[in-house]
């Protein structure tokens, strides 16, 4: 790691900062590095060569301060600590620009992996791979077990009408990366919108819950679950729908640069599988779901729209973007095919 400054990350600033607000906290000078940028948060590992933490803050640049909330990270992480969901301690939330020039909060650094290509996968053993499916399930249905109110999420979200403007958000974000024809994906917007399910109970939602999202010990148990930046309290459903799609709505799919590594293809369970697990740990009924499902189907297809029109616009950093655009059309026709017609 370097002493140096990093993009986005002035250590000097940081370290007379966390003195003043967090004495005794730093023993030594800091060092840190980048491990994590480009689109989403940027994430630095810090030390000060006894300890180690991670400092979070938006992308450089002008950003929507809705799309990189820091204080959004940090409170969903405070409030689940001590629950049954393994989150890192957090230590200090920061909204004052002059200091790193833009919010950031410094959490605590968990040790693991993170599972997000073939190549560490496939090191799993058949068992380990169907005991972490499990445990990435188990995870899921205790968060949205946790009653908002209890710690202190009350007012975190408003659960109202949440399915419907999660399809007017996703649609008026399409509508803003326009740049060609897709076929069918309006009409999947369009169907959407007029068979939205009544949410059957509010929870605390994660909004981008996968495998990749999570540190694994080398016990191979579960340790954190990260990137709260699109937490809110709503329709659970939605993050159960948007993991099954993950998990297996790119099989198949060449030049997938998104979901890799996992599913029934690399001897996980199938998304079926997952489905039951919830259902059973749970006892929420999903006879509905195949709603949720073509929503999270539109929501990775706008997302991936949306890169797609940066990349062709010279706006996106580093290599891969190019096969990103063929991907929305496969799941635009999956989400239609989703659908059960009236």
């Amino acid at each position: 790691m370097t002493a140096q400054p990093l993009p986005g990350l002035d250590l000097d600033q940081l370290r007379a900062h966390l003195d003043a607000e967090r004495p005794g906290l730093l023993t030594g000078p800091l060092t840190g590095e980048l491990v994590q940028g480009g689109r989403s948060n940027l994430t630095y590992l810090v030390s000060d060569g006894q300890q180690r933490w991670v400092v979070r803050r938006p992308p450089l640049g002008h950003v929507l301060a809705t799309a990189h909330d820091m204080g959004r990270e940090f409170r969903v992480m405070s409030a689940l600590a001590g629950t049954d969901v393994p989150v890192p301690r957090t230590h200090l939330l920061c909204e004052d620009d002059s200091v790193l020039g833009a919010p950031f909060y410094v959490m605590e650094y968990v040790p693991g992996t993170v599972y997000r290509t073939p190549a560490l996968t496939e090191q799993l053993s058949q068992q380990q791979r169907v005991e972490l499916s499990w445990q990435l399930v188990d995870v899921l249905a205790d968060l949205h077990s946790i009653d908002p109110e209890s710690v202190g999420l009350g007012d975190f979200g408003r659960p109202q009408g949440f399915l419907e403007r999660q399809v007017h958000r996703w649609s008026k974000q399409l509508a803003a990366s326009r740049s060609r024809d897709i076929d069918g994906i309006d009409e999947l917007a369009t169907r959407l919108a007029e068979h939205v399910p009544t949410t059957p109970r509010a929870g605390i939602v994660h909004g981008d819950y996968r495998l990749d999202n999570v540190i694994v010990g080398d016990d191979q148990q579960i340790k954190a679950v990260l990137d709260w930046e699109m937490a809110t309290v709503g329709d659970p459903l939605t993050d159960l729908g948007l993991l099954a799609v993950y998990w297996e709505g790119f099989s198949g799919i060449e030049s997938n640069p998104i979901a890799k590594g996992i599913g029934p293809e690399y001897g996980f369970p199938t998304a079926r599988e997952l489905l039951d697990r919830y259902a059973e740990r749970s006892g929420t009924d999903l006879s509905e779901l195949d709603w949720y499902l073509a929503f999270g189907f539109f929501k990775i297809a706008v997302i991936l729209e949306g890169i797609h029109y940066r990349f062709i616009h010279d706006q996106t950093v580093g290599e891969g973007f190019d096969h990103v655009g063929a991907l929305v059309a496969p799941l635009v026709a999956q989400g239609l095919a989703t659908l059960k017609e009236d």
